[in-house]
């Protein structure tokens, strides 16, 4: 995944971070045991910063793991995080828990994801929902944002379409604005231009009475006639060291209704 330009001095980086977390200088020096003058003469390339103050700086700025060693390469040191693919066999382990924990949550509904929403482990109730989903979508390597926006994807089942669509474009605006990748950008693009599919364009969200979840935003999404209803939750990595496991998110789908976990569980019977 691409992300800053290297030839950008490693000040005006730390001082773009700074400012996108809305910290002072006198702040992040308190923070990071400091002084004011000391970032200001780092932000303005009068002061080399050291490795550490590098990783302690981008640490209190919550700067993602992929930045952090874009930081430390433009500051003139050697990358701090391994990025090993998720194939590779010291990834063995890893893989074998995220395989656990998906079945585990079978019949429900649950994925994993990287950066970019590529999915790269999914379970059966997930499978189960891509019935119908055009071959092209579902062709490797998938990608999570164009099978549920496309309109020859999961859009023209999602009966609160317009409302699930603006939450998700929200989510990857907010993570456009945290990690400033070129890929993640043009994915953005892609799948915001995506026409609203005939079958909903004319309408408002069709959502029944069991739509209604008071503590958050509901998926509802028709399978085999039968609407579903599902509350999403996302869960990542504490305190990764390595590139990709930071980049991987894990989504899961919860039935919202007791008739929703029903269905599901009919299913595999």
């Amino acid at each position: 995944m691409t992300t800053v330009a290297l030839d950008t001095g490693v000040g005006p980086l730390l001082r773009s971070w700074r400012e996108r977390r809305r910290i002072s200088q006198l702040e992040l020096a308190l923070r990071a045991d400091s002084s004011a003058r000391h970032i200001s003469f780092i932000e303005t390339g009068r002061s080399r910063p050291s490795e550490e103050m590098v990783l302690r700086l981008a640490g209190h700025l919550d700067v993602p793991v992929r930045e952090r060693n874009a930081l430390l390469v433009v500051a003139g040191y050697a990358p701090r995080f391994t990025e090993t693919a998720l194939d590779d066999p010291a990834m063995g382990a890893l893989r074998e828990g995220l395989d656990r924990l998906l079945r585990g949550y079978d019949p429900y509904p649950a994925f994993v994801v990287d950066g970019l929403y590529t999915v790269v482990a999914a379970n059966q109730g997930m499978t189960r929902m891509l019935d119908g989903v055009a071959e092209h979508l579902l062709a490797p390597p998938l990608n999570a944002m164009r099978i549920t926006l496309h309109p020859e994807g999961l859009a023209p089942r999602i009966r609160n379409l317009r409302a699930w669509r603006a939450d998700l474009l929200a989510q990857m605006e907010r993570q456009i604005a945290l990690v400033r990748s070129a890929e993640l950008r043009a994915l953005y693009e892609e799948v915001a231009a995506y026409p609203v599919p005939a079958e909903v364009a004319g309408e408002a969200d069709r959502t029944g009475p069991s739509s209604s979840v008071p503590f958050a935003l509901p998926l509802v999404i028709e399978h085999g006639g039968q609407p579903l209803s599902f509350v999403a939750s996302i869960a990542t990595f504490n305190t990764p060291m390595d590139v990709t496991v930071a980049e991987l998110a894990i989504e899961t789908l919860l039935p919202a209704d007791e008739a929703t976990a029903a269905y599901l569980r009919s299913l595999t019977c």
